[in-house]
């Protein structure tokens, strides 16, 4: 096995011929307002020269109308599978049996030991392979043989049978923590062995493959980050004594993401005679709940903002005097970085990656998930001490332009397709 002297990317850097590197892009939907780094990454690996075509699981999560232009025209050229139905998903079959009878064998065979013979864990393979037949069939009209998958979950099976099917490369981007959840149901360890390697944004999802895996694999493991442009998440003006203290969090609304312990602390400092609004960004199924929990406990002092473009959440970031996701499950939180860039102090909670961007009483203050008094007694010494959330705030700025910009990140990854992908001609 390779000396693993060290577990970030190659530090090689290529300076010339990327226009020539060509790759497939796989991922659940593209583009989405909960994966807009998604989006940054693609649009930046263009601008190195690189030629990425999406294919996209499902239709993209608004209508073309309700998008940003660099969305619709992402949107436009990507290939959305189940726009194409039933007789998409049969014309792959019969192509992908004619073209490649044994791959398609090999992939009937993948469905029967993955499906283990279970009725509807069949079904479901049965549909994965189909959209790998898809995929794999687009791919060879693309002129493409190297799939990269974002997310280690249900995409990253239709690349198992990509893979299997066609032969094609396979790379995975895990970001975590979900796959690591049901490992066994994510099929994490077949995908860790049949990639060619894996992209982890964080020594921890790093961790846990690594734990999943022989240490023959650990070759495989590259960390490479996710990051923000600076240039666009610029720092916004600092409120030293704001007559009313506006705390931001950003993400999708569900259980995992602790808004309902964040709606009863701002309860609590409101009775503690302070003045605080808190916004909720963002759209999901705990929505309702949440609404009739902010009505009860919180009446007046917690806005509902809904899911917003990107060009509209940095006007929010600009207003915000605090920034805070107390999640019990994350990676690492692009949303974070974003707010970091802007120099809005941020709380969050000391779990899976997210020590690794913030420092505690550095970057950012730190609480244990579901720690509520712990939660409010951050929020009260960002609240009562201006100085301590100016400094927070510049650090955390200075953090992201270390190691979470956009054009480093991407770099990385870069040189990562450059190192394990290589040049492909392209006509």
């Amino acid at each position: 096995m390779p000396a693993l002297t060290s577990p970030e990317a190659p530090a090689k850097r290529s300076s010339s011929g990327q226009a020539s590197i060509s790759l497939a892009y796989l991922v659940s939907s593209y583009p989405t307002l909960s994966m807009a780094w998604l989006l940054r990454e693609v649009l930046q690996l263009k601008k190195m020269g690189f030629r990425i075509d999406v294919a996209a699981v499902n239709s993209p999560d608004r209508p073309f109308d309700k998008m940003t232009a660099e969305e619709a025209k992402e949107a436009t050229g990507a290939y959305h599978l189940k726009k194409h139905g039933a007789v998409g998903g049969a014309m792959a079959h019969l192509l992908g049996l004619m073209r490649h009878a044994g791959g398609y064998l090999r992939g009937l065979m993948l469905v029967v030991s993955l499906g283990r013979f279970d009725i509807v864990a069949l079904g479901y393979h049965f549909m994965y392979l189909t959209e790998g037949l898809m995929v794999g069939i687009w791919m060879e009209r693309k002129r493409q043989n190297h799939l990269h998958v974002h997310l280690g979950s249900q995409a990253a099976t239709v690349g198992l049978y990509v893979r299997r099917v066609f032969g094609f490369g396979l790379s995975i981007t895990v970001h975590g923590p979900d796959e690591f959840y049901d490992t066994e149901g994510q099929y994490l360890e077949q995908k860790i062995v049949a990639a060619d390697f894996i992209c982890c944004i964080s020594y921890y999802a790093r961790s846990q493959l690594m734990r999943l895996s022989p240490a023959i694999h650990w070759e495989k493991l590259i960390v490479s980050r996710l990051g923000v442009d600076p240039t666009i998440f610029l720092p916004r003006p600092f409120r030293s004594m704001p007559d009313t203290f506006e705390i931001l969090c950003v993400g999708r609304l569900t259980p995992s993401k602790g808004q309902r312990l964040l709606i009863s602390a701002v309860e609590l400092l409101t009775r503690q005679g302070r003045r605080v609004r808190l916004r909720l960004v963002g759209s999901g199924t705990d929505e309702e709940s949440l609404r009739e929990c902010a009505a009860f406990v919180a009446p007046g002092s917690v806005v509902f903002e809904g899911a917003v473009n990107q060009d509209r959440i940095r006007a929010l970031y600009r207003t915000a005097d605090l920034f805070c996701i107390p999640s019990f499950a994350e990676g690492i939180p692009v949303v974070l970085m974003e707010a970091m860039a802007m120099e809005i102090p941020c709380v969050s909670t000391c779990i899976t990656g997210i020590p690794e961007l913030i420092r505690d009483g550095i970057d950012g203050l730190l609480i244990a998930p579901s720690d509520q008094e712990g939660l409010v007694a951050a929020l009260t010494t960002l609240i009562d001490d201006a100085d301590l959330r100016e400094r927070i705030g510049r650090s955390g700025r200075a953090r992201i332009l270390e190691h979470y910009d956009l054009y480093s990140s991407v770099k990385v990854l870069a040189d990562i397709f450059t190192e394990r992908v290589g040049f492909t001609s392209v006509e």
